[in-house]
């Protein structure tokens, strides 16, 4: 699904279109992960209700991909400031999983944090991540981590990527922003998260 296409601003700390064409080629990894050993059966949706100000895209499937007709959701949406500049990316997406499977889910966000980091590096980017830790993603228990990544030493995009799982269904959830775009969402970011309705009847 890479696409391009500018998401930030220009700056002098590098290619905008560059720097979302590595975190738009990660996101659909993320799912990947997730989608090893799922069912082929219809899930109830997940649902993010998108505050005022977010643009919700829709996301084709690749040409010559395979369909992959576990994923029931796949959600994203931009955040925009008032010139009309992407301020944070948001993406969601549940699988449902083959019965009696059971996600690690750390396995899935180390790999996660792993293809991420080695996506922006292919690019001259750096990036740092914190240890795992303890959250969750609605009322789901998960875990998550955040990536700093820099050019030439400059802060230029922040990360956070969650996996969760309960018996029968898995989610992954990866939110980016710039520097300043990322600082300034992150608390409506932490909101929708509080507020997605994920079934998670067992």
């Amino acid at each position: 699904m890479p696409t391009t296409g500018s998401e930030f601003p220009v700056n002098r700390f590098g290619d905008p279109i560059m720097i979302l064409s590595h975190y738009r080629r990660s996101v659909p990894s993320l799912c990947l992960f997730l989608l090893l050993s799922t069912a082929q059966v219809h899930a109830a949706d997940a649902m993010i209700v998108w505050p005022a100000g977010w643009e919700v895209e829709s996301i084709p499937t690749e040409s010559g991909e395979p369909v992959q007709p576990s994923v029931q959701v796949r959600q994203r949406a931009v955040k925009n400031d008032q010139s009309g500049n992407p301020l944070m990316v948001m993406e969601l997406t549940q699988t449902r999983l083959t019965p009696g499977h059971d996600v690690n889910v750390q396995g899935v966000l180390l790999e996660m944090r792993k293809s991420v980091q080695v996506n922006f590096a292919r690019s001259g980017l750096q990036s740092v991540c914190t240890h795992v830790r303890e959250s969750r993603l609605s009322v789901v228990p998960a875990l998550e981590t955040t990536c700093t990544i820099t050019q030439n030493g400059v802060h230029v995009l922040t990360q956070t990527l969650v996996a969760a799982a309960s018996k029968e269904l898995a989610w992954s959830l990866s939110y980016a922003g710039s520097a300043d775009g990322y600082a300034s969402n992150k608390d409506e970011a932490l909101r929708i998260r509080e507020s997605l309705r994920l079934d998670v009847t067992q």
